[in-house]
């Protein structure tokens, strides 16, 4: 029973265990190589942003952690029949029947489950606004609480932006005329502040991105300095929709005719 008890059960566990850890160091560090290419935006004059990951106080995550510690604690090792013994068979078991959902608590459990094991849960994240000429802190930001919608709106695009060197592998202002990084933008682009937006396409901009933008006609002005040209996509009546595709030159010469 107890060499059964190594090789299956506790085993799996720990091997499960494993992988949650090594799920929680990646979003570490994926989060210390956006923060390298966050130091290169200038949030504010003289200002950067660094995102950081602090472990959640959260009680069932917490919980969780530590019966998981508990079950698997000396796995690898082993150690005779303190290490294999009934009761480190009921704390497996215990976890293990919320993983399936006890009877007449399914729904808790299940919700429970999603919610431990989503490794994203076990960090609380923030974000501090820092002085470049000596790392001090001059704001912190705790899911933009308490900012404004255009505050709220600039973070999350200089957030965006360093996600999207990240994952490209971009450095700022280098051009890459043979790399394809292609980014579309839907139109809840145009819901935001005009500022937002343009403080966002200036940072999609020094990353030489190949945009397309879903936007509606009236946000056109925002846009045009960024973009080598446009298409009007028209659907009247509800027939077949029309678009006319124009180069931004011959889209506003056309507006200045319009115009006058």
């Amino acid at each position: 029973f107890k060499e059964l008890l190594n090789e299956n059960t506790i085993r799996e566990v720990a091997n499960f265990s494993s992988q949650l850890a090594m799920w929680r160091e990646t979003i570490k560090e994926r989060i210390a190589r956006i923060n390298e290419s966050l130091t290169g935006i200038d949030y504010n004059t003289g200002r950067y942003i660094l995102l950081e990951a602090q472990p959640t106080t959260d009680a069932d995550i917490r919980d969780f952690q530590g019966e998981m510690r508990a079950c698997t604690e000396g796995t690898m090792t082993g150690s005779g029949d303190a290490q294999y013994s009934e009761a480190k068979f009921m704390q497996v078991q215990h976890i293990i029947e919320r993983f399936r959902g006890r009877e007449g608590q399914s729904e808790l459990d299940r919700r429970w489950s999603a919610k431990v094991t989503d490794v994203r849960n076990w960090f609380v994240f923030g974000a501090s606004e820092r002085w470049r000429e000596d790392g001090s802190e001059y704001e912190h930001y705790s899911d933009s609480g308490g900012k404004s919608g255009g505050q709220k709106e600039k973070l999350a695009y200089t957030i965006l932006a360093a996600s999207l060197a990240y994952q490209f592998g971009l450095e700022w202002g280098a051009v890459r005329s043979r790399s394809f990084r292609f980014v579309v933008i839907d139109e809840a682009f145009g819901r935001g502040s005009d500022d937002s937006a343009q403080y966002g396409l200036r940072l999609f901009a020094q990353l030489n991105l190949q945009l397309l933008i879903v936007t509606p006609l009236q946000k056109i002005h925002i846009i045009e300095p960024f973009v080598s040209s446009v298409g009007f996509v028209q659907n009247e009546a509800g027939k077949a929709s029309l678009l006319r595709n124009l180069t931004i030159e011959e889209y506003q010469a056309e507006k200045a005719r319009v115009n006058g």
